[in-house]
């Protein structure tokens, strides 16, 4: 176990040989508590190292595999506020953890009121509390990162599809059920794919972006095709229809509440427009339940 630099008896080092042991040691235990899953990542069969590698750190944070190591190795580099800030978010860091790593960086943060996408027990208990109103975490890229019962048989059985494969944009294009749920599919698809593009504008260099993007193109010539058109539209709520295997028809109104800046993590509901589909919503969340025991 690697000795805390805040304790080392060696009074020769300076303070910002400190700092940079300091920084380079919370670094390593950020990343070793994230698993593959939490960042979109397929975990592979033969993995010894605990939670993330550091080239897959570089690679999610756009930065070089060598000067990412040489960052954990406490080597006197310069640090910028913008790969302090692709760092804060590929390691998920919480507000308190993003203004320590800029602390020990003794950079000034650009965008010190930002949430970094994290899912917390406290939300997670709310997501549960809103059932039967189908809800979910999403972040910008569609990616689902939590969800309550009745969202998990909402347009498909979700527990069934493996962590890495839930994002709504992937499951809309080449998902059978996820699409047979969808009323309006060509207008909705169309849709998401415009918000996908006007959100990626900021994401243009992102690994994880990318990967999405190339799956997409390669799964679906639905997707390559709309995807061409170039449309961007903004985020906002609607009513939508949605057709339910087991309860039928549902009208429901999409609501999006913003965790963060309205680019980063979002609380997605379906609360019900008129009272069948409150008692539709009600019946599917005893589905749910039961099929859970």
């Amino acid at each position: 176990m690697a000795a805390d630099p805040l304790l080392a008896p060696d009074s020769t080092e300076s303070p910002s040989d400190i700092r940079r042991h300091e920084l380079a040691a919370f670094l390593r235990s950020r990343r070793e508590r994230i698993t593959p899953e939490q960042v979109g990542l397929v975990r592979g069969r033969r993995r010894r190292t605990p939670g993330l590698r550091r080239e897959e750190v570089a690679q999610l944070s756009a930065v070089g595999v060598t000067w990412y190591t040489w960052l954990e190795q406490a080597r006197d580099i310069q640090v910028s506020a913008q790969v302090l800030d692709a760092l804060a978010r590929a390691l998920l860091l919480d507000p308190s953890e993003r203004a320590h790593l800029f602390a020990l960086a003794a950079a000034p943060d650009p965008a010190p009121g930002t949430e970094c996408p994290t899912v917390t027990p406290a939300l997670r208990t709310m997501l549960e509390q809103l059932d039967p109103i189908p809800a979910c975490v999403q972040n910008s890229r569609y990616d689902v990162l939590a969800y309550n019962r009745t969202y998990a048989r909402l347009l498909c059985d979700l527990d069934a599809v493996a962590p890495e494969d839930r994002n709504c944009l992937l499951l809309a294009f080449t998902h059978d059920d996820w699409r047979a749920s969808i009323v309006d599919l060509p207008e909705v698809t169309r849709m998401m794919a415009a918000k996908f593009r006007a959100s990626m504008a900021g994401h243009l260099a992102e690994p994880a972006w990318k990967a999405l993007l190339h799956r997409l193109e390669t799964r679906s010539p639905e997707f390559r095709e709309v995807w061409g058109r170039h449309e961007v539209v903004d985020q906002r709520g609607r009513t939508k229809y949605i057709r339910n295997a087991q309860v039928g028809l549902l009208h429901v109104e999409h609501t999006n509440l913003w965790l963060g800046p309205s680019s980063g993590p979002r609380l997605v509901s379906y609360p019900p427009v008129d009272e069948e589909t409150r008692s539709r919503l009600e019946r599917l969340h005893r589905i749910a339940v039961d099929g859970d025991r």
